[in-house]
């Protein structure tokens, strides 16, 4: 196989281009329009469709398939009625790592708006995965998850009442909940993280200001203390067009 001098490490081979060399129409514009984004800047405005159909001399359907892929991809966004140049995703670390310090290390402001801090008795489906008690009292902090004011995800939290009796009234729930505990003398030990791909419910995608049809990335964590006790149990649903996942592997 043919590879161009130029292929960046981590892009499709041979830009995606089938061997026999058939490219579907949307896609080559789509490869087009791509080149545009990278001439201009952050938050720079495409030309419309209709335009863009002028330039390459397509039918406004097959810009608009490309544009949705690049809008999928995290390339483009909406912006009021147009659409515009999006930033580089962000890059979150998958480690102990709270979500305040992954945004901050990209120079970003991290922020997060309430949605609700409930209490009631732990069920047997959170027990048997946290090893927790089924029956005593838990909390479920849920907070949409903001970077520079964008809402880019939502985080569930669940946590014995017994381990932090005071977060009703003591805790920021704008601020890192890994730093409250930190406070209150919890040291985090170690954790087991699944991520899947999924869908946003109507709810979810309503919370974060995003279509329901947009990719999200979910990740499940159940965290224990330095001493093994069961600490948390997190579920946390981010943008697919705004996040990367991250680590490193030791050999």
């Amino acid at each position: 196989m043919d590879y161009p001098n130029d292929q960046t490490p981590g892009a499709p081979v041979r830009s995606g281009i089938p061997e026999h060399g058939r490219v579907p129409k949307y896609y080559a514009v789509k490869a087009r329009i791509d080149g545009l984004i990278g001439e201009l800047g952050e938050g720079s405005p495409i030309p419309t469709e209709r335009d863009l159909s002028e330039r390459y001399e397509v039918a406004r359907e097959t810009v608009r398939q490309a544009l949705r892929e690049l809008l999928l991809e995290g390339k483009l966004r909406r912006q009021g009625r147009g659409t515009v140049v999006a930033g580089p995703k962000l890059e979150q670390p998958l480690s102990l790592a709270s979500y305040t310090e992954g945004v901050r290390r990209q120079g970003r402001t991290p922020g997060r708006t309430l949605v609700a801090l409930d209490r009631f008795p732990c069920p047997e489906p959170l027990a048997a995965e946290t090893g927790l008690t089924r029956g005593e009292p838990v909390w479920h902090l849920e907070r949409v998850l903001l970077a520079d004011g964008e809402r880019v995800g939502l985080e569930s939290t669940y946590v014995a009442v017994a381990t932090l009796p005071r977060l009703d009234g003591e805790f920021d729930p704008d601020s890192s909940f890994y730093g409250y505990m930190s406070r209150q003398g919890i040291r985090l030990g170690e954790a087991d993280e699944r991520i899947e791909t999924v869908l946003a419910t109507p709810r979810e995608a309503l919370l974060i200001g995003t279509s329901p049809a947009l990719p999200m990335l979910l990740i499940h964590r159940v965290s224990r203390d330095a001493d093994g006790r069961p600490l948390e149990r997190v579920r946390t649903l981010y943008r697919g067009d705004r996040f990367s996942f991250s680590t490193h592997l030791g050999g």
